[in-house]
């Protein structure tokens, strides 16, 4: 009797087959944070657009003022594009701004680029001064405090921060003054006034105040976080550990605490920044620094429209590219989100 062998089983290649590679948590993260980005910016500028729209008048009557008739008023609408529908006035705003065009501006009559770049860099400067300063002496006191905690320098600092919080922009901004530039001492000058197309940094004395004034309204909100997330680090099962292995109380606390405490301050440096492009127009009107907020005060008390819609449309992109990279570093700095999961 013939032998009948069973057939071989088929190779299991579900089985075999690798799983599917999925993307890198940072990449997707940023791409997903840009796309959202692109729309905010794109609903910004409707809002924009649409607010300054509604206001009384027109940039025709804006700019004729006492001089305008009804001819010279149609004439001048038909020339700058207001006779055609918001429809497509929105269009060919939003086409020249895309292709580095924002439009000219009603009150000088110049490129609102060439108007306002000038400005960016100022404010960048003040900034990007105060956020990384604040920032190191924010940390540098939480870390301080944490270590010592419930000692007098953590009362001592604890306290002066909450006060300092209920401090507005103005009133900090105006003590420095008076202490550093005009009654104490005169250390410092009082405004911060340079001629256009002179880099700020040329004359430092002219960037103390300002930037002193900002540092001081950001470092609280810095402090109390890090002093928080320290104090929760320093209680981990982590750092006992590395207290009973025999690390020295410095090692263990800027090589084990610090590195996992940075994590939820992060967010806060963020936050400030963004609070920075918002305070900026406070401080800079109070020292007549020729800023972003002080070119928007002045737009505004113009009515030049152009100008108000770029640098309201420069505000909102700052503000999400500190959001894609406050959300990126602390995705960065976390081992256990920035790792590709199976």
């Amino acid at each position: 009797m013939a032998e009948v062998t069973a057939p071989a089983p088929a190779p299991a290649q579900a089985a075999d087959a690798a799983p599917a590679r999925k993307a890198h948590p940072l990449w997707s993260t940023l791409f997903r944070r840009l796309g959202f980005g692109v729309i905010t910016l794109f609903c910004v500028s409707i809002l924009v657009f649409a607010a300054t729209q509604t206001l009384p008048g027109n940039a025709a009557s804006a700019v004729l003022q006492n001089t305008a008739t009804p001819q010279r008023l149609h004439a001048l609408e038909v020339q700058m594009g207001l006779n055609h529908s918001a429809v497509q006035q929105y269009w060919t705003w939003l086409t020249g701004l895309l292709r580095g065009n924002p439009g000219t501006s009603i009150v000088s009559g110049t490129s609102v680029s060439s108007l306002v770049g000038g400005r960016v860099v100022n404010t960048l400067v003040l900034v990007v001064l105060a956020g990384i300063i604040g920032t190191i002496i924010g940390v540098g006191l939480g870390v301080l405090a944490a270590a010592r905690r419930d000692s007098w320098l953590d009362h001592i600092l604890s306290v002066s921060a909450l006060a300092v919080t209920a401090l507005p922009e103005f009133v900090v901004a105006m003590a420095l003054v008076i202490f550093f530039a005009a009654v104490v001492w005169h250390f410092f000058p009082a405004v911060s006034v340079f001629p256009p197309g002179v880099a700020p940094w040329s004359d430092p004395k002219l960037l103390v105040l300002p930037v002193a004034t900002l540092v001081i309204v950001i470092v609280p909100y810095t402090f109390r976080m890090m002093r928080a997330a320290m104090i929760d680090a320093l209680e981990s099962d982590y750092v006992e550990m590395a207290r009973l292995k025999g690390l020295s109380p410095r090692r263990v606390l800027l090589f084990h605490a610090l590195p996992n405490a940075i994590a939820p301050t992060i967010q806060v440096i963020g936050l400030n920044f963004l609070y920075l492009a918002g305070g900026v127009v406070v401080v800079e009107y109070v020292f007549n620094y020729p800023g972003l907020g002080q070119g928007l005060v002045n737009a505004v008390s113009d009515r030049d429209i152009p100008v108000i819609q770029f640098i309201v449309i420069l505000l909102a992109a700052f503000y999400v590219i500190i959001n894609i990279a406050t959300d990126m570093v602390s995705l960065a700095v976390s081992p256990r989100r920035r790792l590709p999961r199976s």
